[in-house]
């Protein structure tokens, strides 16, 4: 898969250099087999100006830093998204309790809801500067927005919602199947799938607006 890979960017560097247009090389790869989204990857390693060799644009790169950045913020998104989701739990079990339930129990709800308050508190705080910085780094040099740990940890959290959605989806079906609805229930239903769905929307808009972007 390499060798084929470093087969495909000299063929595309020696047809830009030979003044193919960028049209005709998609073309002609389409022809050849090759998968349209990797030959447009290759040429945008390359800027798009008249220059008699091709003139590549800058490549992301890995840092420590910006490792360290990006995993504090997809981090205290996941405690602000877990603890909201845990502190609206216990208001709804508060709202309309079960009677079945022993004050032990209210008890535990307490010290959970200090808790979750402790979480959001900080994390959310936390979040918002981090992404604060990074949105100003972004705006200050755009290739950032390639950095691959930046897209490995999106996409993840993409998975994480989208995954938290269907089995929310799937838990609401199984209950209305067995006819085991309540109030309670329902709105616990809706708090997973709205935070779940408002992060999933948020980060594939994000990620296709860089798609229009590029």
């Amino acid at each position: 898969m390499a060798a084929a890979t470093q087969d495909l960017e000299r063929f595309v560097r020696d047809a830009l250099t030979q003044g193919q247009s960028r049209t005709r090389i998609e073309a002609v790869l389409a022809q050849a087999g090759w998968p349209p989204e990797q030959v447009r990857s290759v040429l945008s390693v390359y800027a798009d100006v008249a220059f008699p060799v091709p003139v590549p644009r800058p490549r992301p790169y890995l840092s420590a830093r910006e490792a360290f950045f990006y995993l504090v913020l997809f981090a205290t998104l996941y405690l602000w998204a877990f603890h909201v989701g845990s502190l609206l739990f216990d208001l709804i079990n508060h709202a309309y309790p079960d009677p079945g339930v022993q004050y032990s129990y209210w008890a535990r709800g307490h010290k959970s809801m200090r808790w979750s308050v402790a979480w959001v508190l900080i994390a959310y705080p936390v979040f918002l500067l981090v992404a604060r910085m990074l949105a100003r780094e972004l705006a200050s040099n755009p290739v950032k927005r390639l950095s691959a740990v930046r897209r490995w940890l999106t996409y993840l959290t993409l998975f994480i919602a989208a995954t938290t959605l269907l089995v929310d989806m799937a838990v609401l079906v199984f209950n209305v199947l067995g006819g085991e609805l309540s109030v309670r229930f329902l709105l616990k239903v809706l708090v997973v799938a709205l935070l779940a769905g408002g992060i999933f929307g948020y980060y594939l808009l994000d990620l296709r607006r860089e798609e229009v972007e590029a």
